[in-house]
């Protein structure tokens, strides 16, 4: 079958969704089935807390490096390898007994996430185009923002009647579905390149995120005016500046710079990163209205609820706003939303049963708001970023979705968890909220500021005179 001539399918769509689900509905299970993990293996909380923030931090540190690949060898064939990552490393999980396997696990799940993401992603802009394109790529935002949703719900179930180790089973009958509804796809590459690896730039990079994610999670523990943890600062300062530096016009390099030249992209991919950061609001949310409201984490789930089915069903409807209007407006009015909704869930002095309902519209608001956000940026980052460079780009974006979520999450349990330290639970809930408001902010600003107002629209009208034609 040519590459040429295949037209993306809903059986590719499909397969590809279960690929991106791996990662969003089964890896991401774990954070909610910490107590049963911790009975099961008998391990520490320090420990199990390690284990899960490596599959985040992995997926962001390796997932440009896997954009970049898949251009070069394969966009089917590093999603293949990312789909046996994912078998591998859920296998590990399903057989662990201690630590060493779970961590292994842990690791590779974040590999196989680095591997599949931007692959399917560019795979999405080979085989689809204009309004096919968009439509796939809302299938693909079902799967991630969707899946990320579900989890919580999916991975409880789960633990609770089959047993946590069941997760991940799951996910390998998931893998194995998704490799054998693409096995028709062709496959499709970039322009070969003949640069080499950029393994200078992936070895800094990883450094500095490493030190940057440590100095978040543990300075508290550590203290923050302790040697170490001054030392990992600088480290993650230094980093930057040396990444950047050897990077900037670098044949080959890790991150492509030039990419940001293009306004559009980088306004969809800096808003991508800060309103994946506000995820930090989930975690904030849950934890205060089981200690400081008396709710059992079965309560806490049902008040996010909302968050859930609001963000399912916004996907599509982003996508036709996108279709109609362009991408700038569905992008500037679900950010608007996220930070009305994420706000008044920082309104931690309503009583009782005012604040449940407060919190419940809050949640409904942010999926809202995510919901029309999603499938136009996306289509944004994408259609902005050249045919030979969509991996990489993708890459790019991606990682913005990992480590955005990552950093955004050990920032709002800092400050959380340093506030409720010297105050009450209450105003540390309303700090930890206000973090995030903070982060959709700038993530408007970016996108008022960088994002031109026909984006989207040229391609859409071309799109429909093909059609009619």
């Amino acid at each position: 079958m040519e590459a040429t001539t295949y037209k993306g399918n809903n059986k590719m769509i499909t397969g590809i969704v279960f690929g991106v689900l791996t990662f969003w509905l089964f890896a991401q299970a774990m954070v909610n089935v910490v107590p049963a993990v911790q009975s099961d293996l008998g391990i520490s909380l320090g420990t199990l807390n390690i284990a899960i923030s490596l599959t985040a931090l992995f997926s962001g540190i390796f997932i440009v490096a896997a954009g970049g690949l898949a251009d070069q060898v394969g966009r089917k064939k590093i999603t293949y390898v990312g789909l046996i990552l994912s078998i591998i490393g859920s296998l590990c999980l399903v057989f662990t007994n201690g630590a060493f396997l779970l961590i292994v696990g842990r690791i590779i799940q974040g590999l196989s996430a680095a591997c599949i993401m931007p692959s399917t992603i560019a795979l999405m802009k080979a085989y689809f185009e204009g309004a096919e394109r968009q439509r796939a790529l809302s299938y693909w935002s079902i799967g991630s923002w969707g899946g990320s949703g579900v989890c919580s719900f999916a991975g409880g179930a789960i633990a609770t009647y089959l047993g946590w180790r069941w997760i991940f089973i799951f996910s390998i009958v998931f893998a194995l579905l998704a490799l054998w509804l693409m096995k028709d796809v062709p496959e499709s590459k970039g322009e070969k390149s003949r640069n080499k690896f950029d393994i200078s730039g992936l070895i800094v990079f990883i450094i500095t995120m490493v030190a940057l994610n440590i100095f978040i999670t543990q300075g508290a523990d550590l203290g923050w005016t302790s040697a170490l943890t001054l030392t990992l600062l600088v480290v993650a300062i230094i980093g930057i500046i040396i990444f950047i530096k050897i990077e900037k016009g670098k044949a080959g390099a890790l991150i492509e710079f030039g990419l940001f030249k293009n306004k559009a992209y980088t306004g969809a991919t800096i808003s991508n990163f800060l309103l994946n950061a506000v995820a930090g609001t989930l975690v904030v949310a849950n934890t205060y209205v089981q200690v400081g409201r008396g709710f059992t984490s079965f309560q806490a789930g049902i008040l996010s609820l909302g968050y859930l089915v609001a963000v399912l069903g916004m996907i599509r409807v982003g996508e036709k706003i996108l279709q109609r209007v362009g991408a700038k407006k569905p992008m500037v009015w679900g950010t608007i939303l996220t930070v009305i909704g994420v706000g008044v869930m920082g309104l931690t002095f309503l009583p009782g049963i005012t604040y449940t309902i407060i919190v419940f519209i809050g949640f409904a608001l942010f999926g809202i708001g995510l919901g029309m956000y999603a499938t136009p940026s996306t289509d944004t980052a994408v259609a902005n970023a050249p045919d030979d460079k969509i991996g990489a780009a993708s890459g790019i974006y991606k990682m913005a979705s990992s480590l955005g979520g990552a950093f955004g999450v050990a920032i709002s349990a800092t400050v959380y968890a340093s506030i409720s330290a010297v105050s009450n639970v209450s105003l540390a809930a309303s700090a930890g909220i206000a973090a995030n408001v903070i982060f959709a902010v700038v993530a408007l600003l970016s996108i008022i500021i960088l994002i031109p107002n026909n984006t989207g629209l040229k391609e859409n009208i071309v799109d429909e005179r093909a059609m009619k034609g």
